[in-house]
């Protein structure tokens, strides 16, 4: 039987590709298009515009892997959509995508039903883009709410894991490339690959051993602070769960 570190460890993966995965979709590219946004215009200003009108300076405080001129250039350029119904569009795209991954999974209301009080009783301290979210009326559909109560859970293990890096002493940049990464919307994905998505400038220096234990050091530290949201969930609900998204993820 999993404890909730196990848990942890174990759903983040889906977690990641499914919580994440509408965010590179068509149905994002879609709205891009409607709307004369490009595509990192409307990444900052549908996921980050839960924190509202504000200056660019708020939105790199909680994008700590993008370099911060390009998230002012991003945010500022996405002005043209309301943040109010930027959010809005960024989730229905996100209940539009899971229809299509997920409509035919008979577990997507199960998934919901566990998530849901492991983001209830999650403390938002920390994680600004999570409480923003988890603020966000979810829809009435299984899948879609299924795929963003996934998308929370993301954005508290993201926020929780941003501030272990800041607080290891480590550069976003060098955390990003001292580690394959297996909870991003593209699957697994090299440092280098995950480094260019946040528009880092190239070519990328090889990554110390030091650097590379720190990071290392990071990732178990952020399972440890997600072991403290899944413990609300019992063992058995735990091996559940765990098993629902490795059906989620083959399927």
């Amino acid at each position: 039987m999993a404890d909730p570190r196990d848990t942890a460890v174990a759903v983040k993966g889906p977690i990641g590709r499914y919580g994440g995965g509408f965010m590179i979709s068509r149905e994002i590219k879609a709205v891009c298009d409607e709307h004369g946004l490009g595509a990192k215009e409307f990444y900052f200003r549908g996921r980050c515009g839960v924190l509202g009108e504000c200056d660019a300076d708020v939105v790199a405080s909680v994008a700590v892997f993008f370099p911060p001129d390009h998230v002012r250039r991003s945010w500022e350029g996405g002005r043209k959509l309301p943040v109010d119904q930027a959010v809005e569009l960024y989730a229905e795209a996100c209940g539009a995508w899971a229809r299509r991954k997920l409509g035919d999974h008979d577990g997507c209301a199960r998934i919901a039903e566990l998530l849901q009080p492991v983001v209830e009783q999650a403390s938002p301290v920390g994680a600004p883009l999570f409480a923003g979210w988890r603020a966000v009326p979810l829809p009435a559909d299984a899948p879609g709410r299924a795929v963003q109560l996934m998308h929370v859970v993301r954005e508290l293990r993201g926020g929780l894991h941003a501030n272990a890096v800041i607080a290891a002493g480590l550069h976003p940049l060098d955390a990003t490339l001292a580690a394959e990464h297996d909870a991003t919307p593209f699957g697994q994905t090299t440092g280098e690959q995950i480094a260019r998505f946040f528009t880092w400038p190239e070519p990328y220096a090889k990554p110390a051993p030091e650097v590379v234990a720190r990071r290392a050091e990071v990732e178990e530290t952020t399972d440890t602070l997600m072991a403290e949201v899944f413990s609300v969930l019992t063992d058995s609900e735990s091996d559940e769960l765990i098993e629902l998204l490795r059906f989620g993820h083959a399927h």
